[in-house]
């Protein structure tokens, strides 16, 4: 029993702290906090709509590319022009955003994930010749493990072999993904914080070279995805497979739909997209998407009271940083006054049992592969897996859309700004459900406001004291050793939260049982 204090765990992107009481060796209780304050809707105010496509990216140099396209569908949204965008605009975001979701499922899993679960260690007694091995070796052996350490130690059960190939594939993974960046760049401009999207359509036209040169790399990622990336996936949920009995979490999905197959219709919720929108949980039955039911909730936040309880739409940012009772810089997004979790998780489960043919074969064939059921997928090696299925769609159905693009075809509408108006962006984020919204008053922004994924699933309680996604799957965790509780990390990072973060574990006693870096 004892407070131990895991400052900070690495391999996440932003400020979090989480807190955990252990009581049994179990987790008895859990808090995640925000600590970062930016306030990047209070710079929106006041400026040209227009500025929101290009200072939104600057929410996060991970994910620019979710906000660019969320940006772009709310501006759409807002100039009243939703509904036509050209078909080459409507792909090549796709494109564009499908790379993007590529490039950071691939660096989830290599770069951030896998170290928890392979042993870099153990390649000392490595005598093969591959390079890439033997170089690590090298640096093993100079006592220069950075940044494979520190790290927690134990727990690491791959077999030899599986462990090295890993580790190889960690290597190689740096190329893969900057070869989904530079497929980007082709249609973006750059990477990141693209210049390519915009209101109105994408600033490139497609044409037979760079949909070649797109396709080139395309089908070089395919072939790592499927013979690399997946079988990696599952190698280590077999191995680990008491990881699909850990981190829960709330059972309650929610996913926004991304990836548009038809740009005719202005409701988003409406609007035929190859994820569709919508919600599920464990028992596995469909709900239609009713933007309307979104609220965020603040009574453990620091912010006034004042605004809880508010549709994003309506949100506002004022801050109370002397709160009692507040323990997090996000606010407490809920859906119908229920906790939701989102992700590739939900964006998988939510078509799993929303009749997509695509989604419900490829996790079938994986489900059975690993010998498990569907509702096993809530879990911390179920969010690891519904990732790498997903990268599979996205790149499968990507080699199709890039061949519809029509050389010569425009890919750009002309608008006129309003005066006044409101919009709304809903996408798919890697991970997971990205809301914009905007309210424009004498021709100027008057309101942005922003839901992140991790806003979603690293949220504090809410006016109700209902624990947030990440609080709940990390509640009643065993802990098997209080020295080295690598079951938190792992739960943590199941989840891909763009906060970097301190893991706290606290006892009812709260004595002090040691302090750890962790990478």
């Amino acid at each position: 029993m004892g407070k131990i204090i895991i400052d900070p765990v690495t391999r996440i992107e932003g400020h979090l702290k989480v807190e955990a009481v252990v009581e049994g060796g179990k987790v008895k209780e859990a808090k995640s906090s925000g600590m970062l304050f930016r306030g990047l809707e209070l710079i929106m105010r006041g400026r040209d709509p227009r500025d929101a496509q290009r200072i939104a990216q600057r929410i996060c140099g991970v994910c620019p590319t979710s906000h660019s396209i969320a940006a772009a569908l709310n501006l759409d949204s807002a100039f009243g022009i939703a509904d036509k965008i050209p078909d080459n605009g409507r792909i090549i975001r796709n494109l564009i955003l499908g790379a993007a979701h590529i490039a950071d499922h691939i660096l989830h899993f290599y770069h951030l994930v896998a170290l928890d679960y392979v042993d870099v260690a153990k390649l000392a007694k490595y005598e093969g010749n591959n390079p890439a091995l033997n170089s690590i070796k090298s640096f093993i052996e100079r006592g220069e493990l950075g940044p494979f350490a520190p790290r927690y130690e134990g727990d690491y059960r791959l077999p030899d072999e599986a462990n090295e190939q890993a580790v190889a594939h960690y290597v190689a993974a740096f190329d893969i993904r900057r070869k989904g960046q530079e497929m980007l760049a082709l249609f973006g401009g750059k990477m990141p914080h693209n210049m390519g999207v915009m209101p109105g359509g994408v600033a490139s036209v497609p044409t037979v070279d760079n949909i070649t040169s797109f396709l080139w790399r395309l089908k070089e990622l395919q072939e790592f995805i499927d013979n690399v990336y997946l079988p990696d996936v599952l190698a280590v949920a077999r191995v680990y497979s008491d990881y699909f009995e850990i981190g829960h979490g709330c059972g309650n999905l929610l996913a926004y739909g991304s990836y548009e197959l038809d740009g005719k219709e202005p409701d988003l919720t409406k609007r035929k997209r190859f994820f569709k929108p919508g919600t599920t949980s464990t028992s596995l039955k469909f709900s239609e998407l009713d933007p309307a039911k979104i609220t965020e909730e603040v009574k453990h936040s620091w912010y006034a009271d004042s605004v809880s309880g508010r549709h994003p739409s309506q949100g506002d940012v004022v801050l109370d940083e002397e709160k009692r009772g507040a323990y997090s810089w996000l606010k407490s997004p809920r859906y119908g006054g229920t906790v939701f979790e989102a992700g590739p998780l939900a964006r998988i489960m939510v078509n799993y049992v929303g009749d997509n043919p695509e989604v419900k074969s490829l996790v079938d064939s994986a489900l059975s592969q690993a010998n498990l059921s569907p509702d096993k997928m809530f879990s911390v090696m179920g969010r690891n897996l519904a990732r790498a299925l997903e990268t599979k769609l996205i790149a499968d159905s990507m080699a199709g859309w890039v061949l519809e693009l029509k050389p010569g075809e425009p890919a750009y509408i002309s608008y006129k700004l309003p005066e006044e108006s409101t919009g709304m962006g809903l996408v798919g984020a890697a991970r997971g459900a990205l809301g914009h919204w905007i309210e424009i008053k004498e021709g100027k922004i008057a309101n942005y406001q922003v839901i992140t994924p991790s806003t979603w699933n690293i949220s504090p309680r809410d006016d109700k004291d209902q624990p947030g996604p990440l609080e709940q799957a990390i509640t009643g965790t065993k802990i098997k050793d209080e020295a080295n509780p690598f079951e938190i990390v792992r739960i943590v990072r199941s989840f891909d939260p763009c906060l970097a973060c301190s893991v706290h574990l606290l006892s009812p006693k709260g004595h002090d049982l040691g302090e750890f870096r962790v990478c």
